[in-house]
């Protein structure tokens, strides 16, 4: 199936409100999936996911394995991502998430198993799974003696992607992240949350089925991370999936139609937030909560109060 990406020009250059972004052209959604719809499963084995066998999934993993000598710091995971999700992939530091964000980018190589992205094998067909993904790292590192024009042309480039098209795409995204003044700056003059927005951009700027967003939130002052969210939620109701990994909860909580916790390199629990709740025995509970019960936090979390205590005393 023929996918394409949110149009920039969708976005206006001052802060959007959801429904704004839902107004005008854009994607079709993607059957089987409804856009908007915050349930089902995600998994071989996830509640819900019974009778998806011809579900499109976004991204696909199975059996990954990746070790570094002796150190196992992913262990065999299986997981599956269906399109026009936000999913979230939560954990604790050292848990293997950023491990695993690398293999799916193409920047690690698994030990054992493999990714499939939109259909296509990350070994076998790296150029085919990777013209389909766009990734934000948490840390916007750029070549500094480009412009964010050039840069953005530049990504576009990689992807076959020239000419009057480009050219409009990146004045919008630029104009999006209150950039213009800057387009012919080199960005090594540019502030790290300006590094970031462009980053965003370029992940964006190829039209990907699949964006890979590492901390999506770091550097970004409060207009451009509300713009982020409303960009993301409708690139997802376009037909879009998102795979974000944050330690901001909140942000989790918010924005996530499914959610999967891994600890030691190893996912504990998955699912919509209900399906977590009822995981975990915690009716009702925010997700912070959820998160400190499945990752043995609790007890940590019964220090921090008692030194509340102390101090309160």
């Amino acid at each position: 199936m023929t996918h394409t990406g949110p149009s920039p020009e969708h976005f206006p250059s001052t802060p959007p409100r959801a429904e704004e972004l839902d107004g005008g052209g854009g994607l079709p959604p993607v059957t089987p999936t409804a856009p908007g719809d915050r349930t089902g499963g995600f998994s071989a084995s996830a509640p819900g996911d019974e009778g998806k066998e011809d579900q499109e999934w976004a991204l696909v993993l199975e059996g990954l394995v990746k070790r570094y000598g002796s150190f196992t710091a992913v262990k065999g995971l299986e997981l599956k991502v269906p399109r026009g999700r936000i999913f979230g992939f939560l954990g604790p530091n050292g848990a293997g998430k950023t491990t695993t964000i690398r293999m799916i980018s193409g920047i690690l190589q698994p030990t054992e198993g493999r990714v499939e992205i939109g259909g296509h094998d990350l070994a076998t067909d790296p150029a085919g799974a990777k013209a389909r993904i766009g990734y934000i790292p948490d840390r916007p590192f750029l070549y500094e003696k480009l412009s964010g024009a050039e840069f953005l042309r530049f990504v576009a480039a990689l992807w076959g992607r020239e000419g009057s098209e480009v050219e409009e795409r990146v004045d919008r995204f630029l104009e999006l992240f209150s950039l213009t003044p800057w387009k012919h700056e080199l960005l090594e003059s540019y502030s790290h949350g300006m590094r970031q927005k462009l980053l965003i951009s370029s992940a964006l700027i190829h039209d990907p089925q699949l964006v890979v967003v590492d901390e999506p939130m770091v550097g970004l002052d409060p207009r451009s991370a509300r713009i982020l969210k409303d960009l993301l939620r409708s690139f997802v109701e376009r037909g879009g999936t998102v795979f974000l990994s944050t330690h901001t909860l909140e942000v989790a909580e918010a924005l996530c139609d499914q959610i999967a916790i891994i600890a030691e390199g190893k996912i504990i629990a998955r699912g919509t937030m209900e399906e977590l709740r009822t995981q975990a025995g915690a009716g009702g509970a925010h997700l912070e909560e959820i998160f400190l019960k499945v990752t043995g936090g609790e007890e940590m979390a019964q220090v921090v109060a008692s030194l509340r205590g102390v101090l309160d005393g």
